[in-house]
């Protein structure tokens, strides 16, 4: 199938952008790669320190012969998705010796659930915690003993971390290796209806907790398709997964058998070997490319508008929102997975999953084929699923139709002709919306204004009735140097219950939303940010507002606007306490949202 031709065109804009900074980067990582293995050049005291635990595997470490495997572990059981990686490096170490292969767990990274700090001060941490992830995998590999190195991680900031890192180890070979969904609890439209009831005072606490408890149950990724499960289908199809491993349950023998391949995979594509394939090859444009159609095509997190910024920077590759506008266009929405449907991962993984929609894709000409990967060469081993046959793994053809044309849709019939992202601009900035949520009725807002500096101020005004007509909430001073960047997903309820009154009602703000957000329409990473006197710093209550999704725009009907002076606000209660102190440096020098927020890159 021919290459779509803006998947053509888009790709060769951000290969022509990205010359430069591309070939210095592969520049470096030839020069690695020409150094030869890595522990040729420790000193014998070097690698006596390396080795000195490592008991019956000391004599093949220090012959240098067999691959060095190092583990760069998120492990902590706080997260549900990561508490399987506890089980991990016993078993890798199992697969690694039957591969011939020595292993090291290297080092572990931080890794908080926006889960438990939604609405908190911890918060405040949360985007902050993915350069420090990239920073504390970086110092794990430095030990530079290492052929290959398997990433485990798979919640929000994790991921994009471990791939920055992962990029710029890039002359290492990187295999990622998932843990999977929790089994199905409640469904998420009855979890949200209670939410609701609660917000409005005819749900009690007690009733709450019941529903979150049976939501949030069990070992394994939260089951929406939020920013987690993501970052899980940006792996398979960015080509760093085992094909078909991102939604394997924990704890079944498959995902066991699956973590087993990987370790073999990673053994086999060291520089030791005839299938070298370090990660900086495999993180090319054409990687990112496929990494955001997969993110239109199913309707998924604006956290990774971004992280994929960040991501490629740390590879060389230059990313721009215009990017994912133009991509959202060409790519078709085929999944419904809540917030954007009733189904979670599991029933989206039975329905055919990333299998049948890579695919559909690569049929359509909307992926590119011949990008490298983990497996292989070229994506068509992606359009195949795992399955034991005699206690044994192997691959075999993926569905060639949807199981359940409610969840999954082919790319010649989809729930949307475009993909489930906005790119907004106008006189207010720069932002995205997400509208695969959003009723079609929505997705054009013209309200007055009224202006927020904090989540607890949205909610009080709620409480105390004062939304009583159809409103623009702007909530402002959200954005990385004011605080970090909070994720505003607690607002969701509040928002809510206001649209479901009748009123029209949509969010501005240089914050995020969670990626379990979705059916009121939020203008989101608004830049520049008001902290650093963006346009939104100069709005006014009853300004009126214009968010149109359709035409892509966000405006300010106002007159004198742009010659008013910018609004400040006092940021000291963001300065302290929850280790918020440690993070000043990072507030001082974050970058703006639509380059990625980041510090490190």
């Amino acid at each position: 199938m021919t290459l779509h031709p803006v998947i053509a065109r888009v790709t060769d804009r951000i290969r022509a952008r990205s010359e430069a900074t591309r070939g210095l980067y592969l520049e470096r990582m030839a020069k690695a790669v020409s150094d030869g293995p890595v522990r040729a050049h420790l000193s014998c005291g070097n690698q006596a320190h390396a080795y000195a635990a490592m008991g019956a595997a000391k004599p093949a470490l220090a012959a240098a012969k067999a691959p060095n495997l190092g583990i760069v572990t998120a492990y902590n059981d706080m997260l549900s998705a990561h508490q399987p990686y506890e089980a991990y490096p016993a078993l890798i170490r199992g697969a690694a010796a039957k591969a011939g292969a020595t292993v090291q767990v290297a080092g572990g990274v931080p890794a908080m659930c926006d889960g438990v700090t939604q609405g908190q001060a911890g918060m405040e941490l949360s985007l902050f915690s993915r350069d420090v992830i990239a920073l504390a995998a970086g110092v794990a590999l430095s030990h530079n003993c290492f052929d290959a190195a398997l990433y485990l991680g798979v919640c929000d900031k994790i991921v994009p971390g471990l791939i920055m890192a992962a990029a710029s180890f890039g002359h290492v070979p990187a295999v990622f290796v998932p843990a999977g969904p929790m089994t199905s609890g409640i469904p998420n439209d009855e979890k949200s209806k209670v939410r609701n009831a609660f917000a409005e005072g005819r749900a009690s606490r007690e009733e709450l907790m019941a529903a979150e408890m049976a939501s949030y149950h069990g070992p394994g990724t939260c089951t929406f398709y939020g920013t987690a499960n993501t970052n899980q289908m940006l792996m398979e199809f960015m080509g760093l997964h085992l094909p078909g491993a991102s939604f394997v349950n924990p704890g079944t023998p498959l995902r066991a058998a699956l973590t087993s391949a990987a370790v073999e995979r990673a053994a086999a594509i060291t520089a030791l070997g005839n299938d070298f394939r370090p990660a900086g090859e495999i993180l090319d444009e054409r990687a990112y490319v496929n990494g955001i159609v997969g993110l239109m095509a199913t309707g998924g997190s604006t956290n990774l508008v971004l992280h994929l910024p960040a991501m490629a920077r740390a590879s060389g590759v230059i990313l721009d929102l215009q990017d994912f506008a133009d991509l959202s266009e060409a790519v078709p929405l085929m999944a419904k997975v809540y917030p954007n449907g009733l189904a979670d991962v599991n029933h989206f993984h039975a329905a055919g999953g990333l299998q049948f929609l890579i695919g559909q894709l690569l049929d359509a000409g909307l992926l590119h084929p011949d990008a490298r990967t983990v497996a292989g060469e070229g994506l068509a081993a992606y359009r195949r699923e795992p399955v034991l046959t005699g206690g044994r793994l192997a691959w075999r053809d993926g569905p060639g139709a949807s199981l359940n044309d409610r969840i999954l849709r082919p790319a010649a019939d989809p729930f949307a002709a475009s993909g489930g992202l906005k790119l907004l601009t106008g006189n207010l900035g720069r932002g995205v919306i997400k509208v695969s949520a959003v009723a079609p009725e929505r997705h054009v807002v013209e309200a007055p204004a009224r202006i927020f500096h904090s989540q607890e101020a949205v909610k009080a005004a709620f409480r105390a009735g004062e939304f009583t007509a159809d409103t623009v909430v702007v909530l402002r001073f959200q954005g990385p140097q004011a605080n970090g960047m909070p994720e505003l997903h607690s607002l969701t309820p509040t928002l809510s219950v206001l649209q479901d009154r009748g009123l029209k009602v949509a969010l501005v703000t240089d914050g995020r939303m969670s990626g379990a957000s979705g059916k009121v329409p939020a203008a989101i990473h608004v830049s520049p940010e008001a902290a650093a006197g963006g346009p939104l710093a100069r709005l006014r209550d009853g300004d009126l507002i214009r968010l149109d999704a359709a035409a892509g725009t966000l405006s300010v009907l106002a007159e004198g606007f742009d010659s008013r002076a910018p609004a400040t606000a006092d940021l000291s209660a963001n300065e302290h306490g929850i280790g918020r102190e440690l993070f000043a440096a990072f507030r001082r020098g974050v970058g703006s949202a639509d380059t990625g927020a980041a510090l490190v890159l």
